[in-house]
């Protein structure tokens, strides 16, 4: 499996001229999966070597600004380069909760219309992911819109048994998101590769003991 990974910001809290806020690529099988969109994420994308069509899934570590903040309008672009197609698969987007109402809220003011469909999976935190005071229960947002607005997805909670939330599984690999500590709660990205069948000479080996 081949996979390759691009920069695209590595500041913090805000970008400066000569380093964007966080972002990065991992290209895997024709795909792109971006890691993190923060405020300028697509003009480094036009900088860089990367197509933005490409993107296929978005993973977002956690809701402070300077790490999703360029996300609606990176959507936005995106979809002003596509033509119509609402049967295409969607783009997946993963986050801590809350994302789908900030998402759906930011395109339906700004009467944004994406010609792709998307949704949006939200992964539940649990209380000791950040001090006390800074914890928000955002599992009530939207609650009373009726019929349901926004994106759909799921809505993803902790496995105790793995102490981690299963993302994606294929043939080839699984992603799976783990807690961290921070001021708010926050996320990292696991991609495990699965075991390939080895091609190894079993005789030589005994041989070399």
């Amino acid at each position: 499996m081949s996979l390759d990974i691009t920069f695209l910001g590595t500041g913090s809290a805000y970008p400066s001229p000569a380093r964007g806020a966080s972002a990065l690529v991992l290209r895997r099988e024709g795909q792109c999966w971006l890691f993190d969109c923060g405020e300028g994420t697509q003009t480094q994308l036009m900088r860089s070597h990367l197509r933005a069509a490409r993107i296929t899934k978005i993973f977002i570590t956690h809701l402070h600004g300077d790490h999703f903040f360029g996300l609606p309008g990176l959507l936005c672009t995106l979809s002003l380069q596509s033509n119509p197609d609402l049967s295409k698969p969607p783009v997946d987007i993963y986050g801590p909760l809350g994302l789908r109402s900030f998402l759906w809220r930011s395109l339906e003011l700004s009467h944004s219309q994406l010609l792709f469909p998307y949704t949006v999976h939200e992964l539940v935190p649990t209380r000791d992911q950040c001090p006390a005071e800074e914890f928000r229960d955002f599992s009530g947002l939207d609650r009373d819109e009726v019929p349901p607005r926004g994106p759909p997805g799921r809505v993803l909670h902790l496995d105790p048994g793995e102490d981690s939330y299963l993302l994606v599984e294929d043939e080839q690999l699984v992603v799976r998101a783990f807690r961290l500590f921070h001021r708010i709660p926050s996320f990292g990205f696991v991609l495990e590769e699965k075991p390939w069948p080895g091609r190894l000479n079993v005789q030589k080996l005994k041989d070399l003991g």
